[in-house]
Protein backbone atom coordinates (compact mmCIF):
# COMPACT_ATOMS: atom_id res chain seq x y z
CA UNK A 1 0.00 0.00 0.00
CA UNK A 2 1.25 3.47 -0.85
CA UNK A 3 2.42 5.37 2.24
CA UNK A 4 0.29 8.42 1.44
CA UNK A 5 -2.80 6.24 1.07
CA UNK A 6 -2.01 4.49 4.35
CA UNK A 7 -1.68 7.82 6.15
CA UNK A 8 -4.90 9.09 4.60
CA UNK A 9 -6.87 6.00 5.63
CA UNK A 10 -5.45 6.21 9.16
CA UNK A 11 -6.30 9.91 9.42
CA UNK A 12 -9.87 9.29 8.25
CA UNK A 13 -10.22 6.50 10.80
CA UNK A 14 -8.95 8.82 13.52
CA UNK A 15 -11.31 11.61 12.50
CA UNK A 16 -14.33 9.27 12.40
CA UNK A 17 -13.61 7.63 15.77
CA UNK A 18 -12.60 10.98 17.26
CA UNK A 19 -16.14 12.23 16.68
CA UNK A 20 -17.33 9.65 19.21
CA UNK A 21 -14.84 10.64 21.93
CA UNK A 22 -16.39 13.90 23.26
CA UNK A 23 -19.68 12.33 24.32
CA UNK A 24 -17.94 9.45 26.08
CA UNK A 25 -15.52 11.89 27.73
CA UNK A 26 -18.43 14.00 28.95
CA UNK A 27 -20.16 10.97 30.43
CA UNK A 28 -17.04 9.61 32.12
CA UNK A 29 -15.75 12.92 33.51
CA UNK A 30 -17.23 12.54 37.00
CA UNK A 31 -15.84 12.02 40.48
CA UNK A 32 -15.32 8.37 41.57
CA UNK A 33 -18.40 8.30 43.78
CA UNK A 34 -20.70 9.84 41.14
CA UNK A 35 -22.60 7.90 38.45
CA UNK A 36 -21.67 8.42 34.81
CA UNK A 37 -23.51 11.32 33.26
CA UNK A 38 -26.57 10.55 31.18
CA UNK A 39 -27.39 14.11 30.12
CA UNK A 40 -25.78 16.70 27.87
CA UNK A 41 -24.59 20.08 29.28
CA UNK A 42 -28.06 21.51 28.54
CA UNK A 43 -29.75 18.76 30.55
CA UNK A 44 -31.14 16.66 27.70
CA UNK A 45 -31.01 12.87 28.01
CA UNK A 46 -28.19 11.37 25.96
CA UNK A 47 -30.06 8.82 23.89
CA UNK A 48 -28.88 6.90 20.87
CA UNK A 49 -26.94 3.77 19.90
CA UNK A 50 -25.35 1.65 22.63
CA UNK A 51 -27.45 3.23 25.35
CA UNK A 52 -26.48 6.77 24.44
CA UNK A 53 -22.71 6.22 24.51
CA UNK A 54 -22.24 6.60 20.77
CA UNK A 55 -22.76 9.93 19.05
CA UNK A 56 -21.10 13.16 18.08
CA UNK A 57 -20.16 16.05 20.38
CA UNK A 58 -23.47 17.82 19.77
CA UNK A 59 -24.14 21.40 18.76
CA UNK A 60 -24.94 24.64 20.50
CA UNK A 61 -25.91 24.35 24.13
CA UNK A 62 -25.89 20.55 23.88
CA UNK A 63 -22.25 20.37 22.76
CA UNK A 64 -20.07 18.20 25.01
CA UNK A 65 -16.87 19.70 23.51
CA UNK A 66 -15.50 21.82 20.69
CA UNK A 67 -16.73 19.88 17.63
CA UNK A 68 -13.43 19.71 15.71
CA UNK A 69 -10.69 19.63 18.35
CA UNK A 70 -10.89 15.96 19.39
CA UNK A 71 -11.45 14.47 15.89
CA UNK A 72 -8.51 16.53 14.63
CA UNK A 73 -6.27 15.38 17.47
CA UNK A 74 -7.23 11.73 16.97
CA UNK A 75 -6.69 12.03 13.22
CA UNK A 76 -3.23 13.53 13.78
CA UNK A 77 -2.27 10.74 16.20
CA UNK A 78 -3.42 8.02 13.79
CA UNK A 79 -1.75 9.69 10.80
CA UNK A 80 1.53 10.01 12.71
CA UNK A 81 1.44 6.32 13.67
CA UNK A 82 0.80 5.33 10.06
CA UNK A 83 3.57 7.60 8.79
CA UNK A 84 6.07 6.19 11.29
CA UNK A 85 5.12 2.59 10.47
CA UNK A 86 5.30 3.25 6.73
CA UNK A 87 3.74 -0.06 5.71
CA UNK A 88 0.53 -1.87 6.72
CA UNK A 89 2.15 -3.97 9.44
CA UNK A 90 -0.32 -5.90 11.63
CA UNK A 91 0.63 -3.99 14.79
CA UNK A 92 -0.47 -0.74 13.14
CA UNK A 93 -4.05 -2.00 13.29
CA UNK A 94 -3.62 -2.44 17.04
CA UNK A 95 -2.29 1.10 17.46
CA UNK A 96 -5.16 2.54 15.41
CA UNK A 97 -7.74 0.63 17.46
CA UNK A 98 -6.19 1.86 20.72
CA UNK A 99 -5.70 5.50 19.65
CA UNK A 100 -9.30 6.74 20.25
CA UNK A 101 -9.31 5.16 23.71
CA UNK A 102 -6.00 6.82 24.52
CA UNK A 103 -7.40 10.22 23.51
CA UNK A 104 -10.51 9.50 25.57
CA UNK A 105 -8.43 8.61 28.64
CA UNK A 106 -6.33 11.76 28.24
CA UNK A 107 -9.42 13.94 28.03
CA UNK A 108 -11.10 12.41 31.09
CA UNK A 109 -7.93 12.58 33.19
CA UNK A 110 -7.31 16.18 32.18
CA UNK A 111 -10.82 17.13 33.25
CA UNK A 112 -11.34 15.21 36.51
CA UNK A 113 -7.92 13.66 37.32
CA UNK A 114 -9.31 10.18 36.90
CA UNK A 115 -8.54 7.19 34.68
CA UNK A 116 -11.70 5.00 34.78
CA UNK A 117 -11.28 1.27 35.32
CA UNK A 118 -13.82 0.73 32.55
CA UNK A 119 -11.17 1.90 30.10
CA UNK A 120 -7.79 1.02 31.61
CA UNK A 121 -8.55 -2.58 32.59
CA UNK A 122 -10.06 -3.66 29.23
CA UNK A 123 -7.09 -2.03 27.48
CA UNK A 124 -4.69 -3.89 29.77
CA UNK A 125 -6.31 -7.17 28.72
CA UNK A 126 -7.01 -6.40 25.06
CA UNK A 127 -3.69 -4.94 23.99
CA UNK A 128 -1.54 -8.01 24.80
CA UNK A 129 -4.14 -10.27 23.16
CA UNK A 130 -4.25 -8.15 20.01
CA UNK A 131 -0.47 -8.01 19.84
CA UNK A 132 -0.37 -11.77 20.24
CA UNK A 133 -2.62 -12.05 17.20
CA UNK A 134 -0.45 -9.53 15.34
CA UNK A 135 2.63 -11.68 15.89
CA UNK A 136 0.91 -14.58 14.16
CA UNK A 137 0.53 -12.52 10.98
CA UNK A 138 3.29 -11.87 8.44
CA UNK A 139 5.39 -8.69 8.36
CA UNK A 140 5.06 -7.86 12.06
CA UNK A 141 8.01 -5.97 13.52
CA UNK A 142 7.82 -6.70 17.22
CA UNK A 143 7.80 -9.36 19.91
CA UNK A 144 4.79 -10.53 21.90
CA UNK A 145 7.04 -11.80 24.68
CA UNK A 146 8.65 -8.38 24.97
CA UNK A 147 5.17 -6.82 25.03
CA UNK A 148 4.16 -9.01 27.98
CA UNK A 149 7.41 -8.30 29.81
CA UNK A 150 7.05 -4.60 29.05
CA UNK A 151 3.58 -4.54 30.59
CA UNK A 152 4.88 -6.23 33.74
CA UNK A 153 7.97 -4.02 33.92
CA UNK A 154 6.23 -0.67 33.45
CA UNK A 155 3.22 -1.67 35.54
CA UNK A 156 5.52 -2.93 38.30
CA UNK A 157 7.61 0.22 38.17
CA UNK A 158 4.57 2.45 38.51
CA UNK A 159 3.24 0.27 41.32
CA UNK A 160 6.47 0.80 43.26
CA UNK A 161 6.25 4.56 42.70
CA UNK A 162 2.65 4.52 43.87
CA UNK A 163 3.50 2.60 47.04
CA UNK A 164 6.41 4.93 47.80
CA UNK A 165 4.44 8.14 47.18
CA UNK A 166 0.66 7.55 46.89
CA UNK A 167 -0.05 11.29 46.92
CA UNK A 168 2.15 11.86 43.88
CA UNK A 169 0.73 9.15 41.64
CA UNK A 170 -2.75 7.71 41.23
CA UNK A 171 -3.52 4.00 41.08
CA UNK A 172 -5.20 4.66 37.74
CA UNK A 173 -1.76 5.58 36.41
CA UNK A 174 -0.51 2.17 37.54
CA UNK A 175 -3.31 0.46 35.61
CA UNK A 176 -2.64 2.59 32.52
CA UNK A 177 1.03 1.59 32.67
CA UNK A 178 0.08 -2.04 31.87
CA UNK A 179 -1.25 -1.50 28.31
CA UNK A 180 1.25 1.29 27.74
CA UNK A 181 4.11 -1.01 28.73
CA UNK A 182 2.78 -3.72 26.41
CA UNK A 183 2.64 -1.32 23.45
CA UNK A 184 6.12 0.08 24.06
CA UNK A 185 7.62 -3.30 24.96
CA UNK A 186 6.50 -4.68 21.59
CA UNK A 187 9.41 -2.78 20.03
CA UNK A 188 11.95 -3.66 22.71
CA UNK A 189 13.47 -2.40 25.93
CA UNK A 190 15.00 0.71 24.37
CA UNK A 191 11.63 1.94 23.15
CA UNK A 192 10.02 1.07 26.49
CA UNK A 193 12.62 3.15 28.34
CA UNK A 194 12.35 6.03 25.86
CA UNK A 195 8.55 6.15 26.05
CA UNK A 196 8.49 5.95 29.85
CA UNK A 197 11.16 8.65 30.18
CA UNK A 198 9.33 10.88 27.68
CA UNK A 199 6.18 10.55 29.80
CA UNK A 200 7.93 11.73 32.96
CA UNK A 201 9.63 14.52 31.03
CA UNK A 202 6.32 15.67 29.55
CA UNK A 203 4.75 15.65 33.00
CA UNK A 204 7.61 17.70 34.45
CA UNK A 205 7.44 20.27 31.63
CA UNK A 206 3.66 20.52 31.97
CA UNK A 207 3.84 21.00 35.73
CA UNK A 208 6.61 23.56 35.46
CA UNK A 209 4.65 25.46 32.84
CA UNK A 210 1.60 25.65 35.10
CA UNK A 211 3.74 26.88 37.99
CA UNK A 212 5.41 29.55 35.86
CA UNK A 213 2.01 30.71 34.60
CA UNK A 214 0.80 30.76 38.24
CA UNK A 215 -2.02 28.38 37.44
CA UNK A 216 -0.73 25.87 40.00
CA UNK A 217 1.87 25.49 42.74
CA UNK A 218 4.11 22.65 43.84
CA UNK A 219 1.38 21.12 45.99
CA UNK A 220 -1.31 21.16 43.29
CA UNK A 221 -2.64 17.85 41.98
CA UNK A 222 -1.97 17.42 38.27
CA UNK A 223 -3.18 14.72 35.88
CA UNK A 224 -0.36 12.45 34.80
CA UNK A 225 -2.27 10.26 32.35
CA UNK A 226 -2.00 12.70 29.40
CA UNK A 227 1.76 12.94 29.93
CA UNK A 228 2.09 9.15 30.08
CA UNK A 229 0.14 8.82 26.86
CA UNK A 230 2.08 11.59 25.11
CA UNK A 231 5.36 9.92 26.08
CA UNK A 232 3.99 6.58 24.98
CA UNK A 233 3.06 8.03 21.59
CA UNK A 234 6.57 9.40 21.11
CA UNK A 235 8.00 6.01 22.05
CA UNK A 236 5.71 4.20 19.61
CA UNK A 237 6.62 6.60 16.81
CA UNK A 238 10.29 5.95 17.50
CA UNK A 239 9.78 2.19 17.65
CA UNK A 240 7.62 2.03 14.52
CA UNK A 241 10.04 4.18 12.53
CA UNK A 242 13.15 2.21 13.46
CA UNK A 243 11.65 -1.32 13.53
CA UNK A 244 12.75 -3.88 10.97
CA UNK A 245 10.18 -6.59 10.06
Amino acid sequence: MDVLLLITVAALWGAATGLLVPRAAHRLSVEPEEPWRDRCPAGHVLAGPAGGWLGGPGRGECATAAPLMTPLLTALVCAALAAATGTPRPELAVWLLAAPFAVLLARVDARVHRLPDGLTLPLAAALPLLLGAAELLPYDAGSWLHALLGALALGGGYLVLFLVNPSGLGFGDVKLALPLGAALGWYGWGVLFAGAFAGFLAGAVYGLGLVLLRRADRSSAMPFGPSMLAGGLLGLLLGAFTAVP
